[in-house]
């Protein structure tokens, strides 16, 4: 999984809006009691896409990465907080506008 943000927070209204917007379109016609818990369900599973805190821990994945953070946050007795992140695709191909310049053939 390739996320965008770090938290759900972070993930701007509009975007969040969009996503309902098309969840409802998909569950029109069941009764509304019903429809709010398939909406929250469908948004669970996107936020759990899109934002870091929310993704399966790649060494146990029952556990998130939030529940990670708050497990150190109790252990070493400080306030933890991750305020951005980076990601590095391994085995990505390079490609000449990357600095990588290709051979002369000759």
């Amino acid at each position: 999984m390739a996320p965008s943000y770090v938290r759900r927070e972070d993930v701007p209204a509009e975007l969040v809006e969009r996503e309902r917007a098309v969840y409802r379109e998909q569950v029109q016609g069941k009764p509304e009691n019903i429809v709010d818990k398939i909406l929250t369900g469908k948004l669970d599973a996107f936020f759990a896409q899109i934002c870091l805190l929310e993704q399966p821990w790649i060494k146990d994945d029952k556990k998130k990465v939030g529940d990670l953070v708050t497990e150190a946050i109790a252990k070493l007795g400080e306030n933890i907080s991750v305020a951005r992140f980076a990601r590095f695709a391994v085995g990505a191909e390079s490609t000449e506008s990357d600095g990588a310049a290709a051979p002369a053939a000759e």
